[in-house]
């Protein structure tokens, strides 16, 4: 029988540890916040004992877990650090008026729904350090976050833990044991994740497309669940009484949100920072790792860019240790290219390989005129459409918001199926670059998937698919990723603390360590698998 349910609360947070995290958030003051922001710029000849490289998830948590062992820290971000706030105030821009705060080096916008009714509805803006990037390859666009906190600034901060008998397939090294009663309830512990207000959910204007996506589920016989986030709920209800400045519930999620979300700079960055044994240095992108000519440890090369893109200085510096968290696409895109021009060259031959979109696949249904989904939408996800048991259609889907101000009767969804094709990360060197090879025939498993489910559910509401949201006569977003995995699995490309073990003081703790589809979003995952990898390495590395 379809049902919604809360996914337990033992699975995200555990007593003591969550009340001492979320009090440490709490009582985080923007003077901390404001430590975690660049304290200085490495300066060309530098040496430091450990560099990370990347603040996104797993380089967050190095970060922390480095600086209370004593460990002198040092992080290299590409992107700026966005702690000042713009001509009109805010430190970011909203997703109906996006201005050059926007999007990374582009002058346009590229928003994962780029059409709607026949018309585009990307802008054209400034070039710009924007705080979100789609990359484009051959045969997927893959978007990420980009300044200090990584994609933590740009997701809608779903935060699940997948389910253990998916977690133990794709990751059969590890001990589940482990992972499932101390480090994933570290990693939401420590993120900050809370659960909606259910009664407060049932009865805000603010998530009615969530209650009609959940009805028109539970009429085909599909159960939903809540899920938990990062986003400080009891904040968003204030939004909704006026009492608060409006973020989630004022049209703000894919270029930032300017209050009530948990970002790593509000909380493993803020923390790390608060030891003094952090620092950052932004608009730096490292473009070569290899073993120092003398003294031991890693020269690493990186250029610094100003604010429009262009290369300014190109620096090295020596580290002792580097830990590489420059998510999925950069650190398998650096791996491979150090490895085919000879820098790092006994890398192992798994380094590219067993990359995948965590199957995922965005649409959108139109629903009829009596089917409203609101003018008013929070931007933030509360509930998910669980049909993952299926193995003919193992299918999570995230109900999405479609915050246009205006009433659009589309239920819109990003799908996480079980798809297993994956790809590889392949040096060019006619063009000294890196291709990812996913094609997208690829996407088709993880379509037939989707359809399954939702065909089901157009059927018995006598709906359709809309085809407007993507293109022109396009139904499915499947040529965007928001969940790049792989490219540096664990236990395959690294030992299983993500060790590079032909060379030592060489780490990967990022999304690249996860092969290919995790079956949930992904963070809260990378997160403790960062957490298990940190706590091993310190002991046994740095003991």
């Amino acid at each position: 029988m379809p049902s919604t349910t809360s996914l337990s609360r033992r699975t995200f947070l555990v007593g003591a540890g969550m009340a001492a995290s979320a009090a440490a958030i709490a009582s985080t003051s923007s003077a901390s916040l404001a430590s975690a922001a660049p304290r200085r710029t490495l300066a060309e000849g530098a040496r430091v004992p450990a560099l990370v490289i990347g603040s996104g998830y797993g380089g967050a948590v190095a970060a922390l877990r480095l600086t209370r062992a004593g460990v002198d820290t040092h992080i290299v971000e590409m992107g700026r650090a966005w702690d000042t706030p713009g001509p009109d105030g805010k430190v970011f821009s909203g997703i109906l008026s996006p201005d050059k705060r926007s999007t990374w080096l582009s002058d346009t916008t590229d928003q994962p729904v780029s059409n709607f009714m026949g018309f585009g509805i990307n802008k054209k803006i400034d070039r710009y350090v924007g705080v979100l990037e789609s990359e484009k390859f051959a045969g997927i666009k893959v978007y990420q976050g980009r300044g200090v906190g990584g994609g933590s600034l740009v997701n809608g901060g779903m935060a699940v833990t997948p389910k253990r008998d998916f977690f133990e397939q794709i990751l059969p090294t590890i001990d589940a044991d482990q992972m499932y009663s101390t480090y994933f309830p570290r990693a939401n512990s420590t993120l900050g994740v809370n659960h909606i207000d259910e009664a407060w959910f049932e009865s805000t204007p603010w998530y009615q497309f969530s209650r009609v996506g959940r009805k028109t589920a539970h009429r085909s016989g599909f159960a939903t669940t809540f899920v938990p986030n990062v986003y400080d709920f009891e904040h968003m209800k204030r939004e909704a009484a006026g009492t608060a400045q409006a973020s989630a519930l004022g049209a703000e999620v894919i270029y930032g949100n300017n209050a009530g979300k948990r970002s790593l700079d509000k909380t493993y960055l803020a923390l790390a920072a608060a030891t003094g044994r952090l620092t950052v240095t932004t608009l730096h992108r490292v473009t070569a790792v290899e073993p120092a000519a003398t003294g031991g440890g890693y020269q690493v090369t990186m250029e610094q860019i100003n604010e429009q893109g262009g290369v300014i200085a190109t620096k090295s510096v020596t580290a002792d240790r580097v830990f590489f968290a420059a998510g999925s696409v950069g650190t398998s895109k650096l791996l491979v290219t150090m490895k085919a021009q000879g820098k790092l060259p006994n890398l192992s031959s798994q380094v590219g390989e067993e990359w995948g979109n965590n199957g995922n696949i965005m649409f959108g249904r139109a629903n009829h005129m009596w089917d409203s989904t609101g003018s008013k939408q929070s931007t933030i996800p509360a509930m998910g459409i669980d049909n993952w048991a299926d193995p003919t259609a193992s299918v999570f889907a995230e109900i999405a918001p479609l915050p246009a101000g205006l009433e659009t009767y589309v239920s819109l969804y990003l799908a996480i199926t079980n798809n297993p094709e994956r790809a590889r990360f392949r040096y060019n060197t006619a063009t000294g670059k890196v291709d990812l090879d996913w094609r997208a025939t690829q996407n088709q498993l993880g379509i037939d998937m989707t359809k399954r489910v939702f065909d089901k559910i157009n059927k018995k509401e006598g709906t359709i698919y809309r085809t407007d949201l993507f293109g022109v006569y396009k139904t499915w977003g499947d040529h965007l990723t928001y969940h790049p995995l792989g490219g540096c699995v664990l236990g395959r490309a690294t030992d299983d603390h993500g060790r590079l073990h032909e060379y030592p003081g060489l780490y990967v703790m990022d999304g690249a360590l996860v092969p290919g589809n995790v079956g949930v979003n992904p963070f809260v995952t990378i997160t403790a698998l960062a957490e298990r990898n940190m706590e091993a390495i310190i002991a046994a590395d740095l003991g």
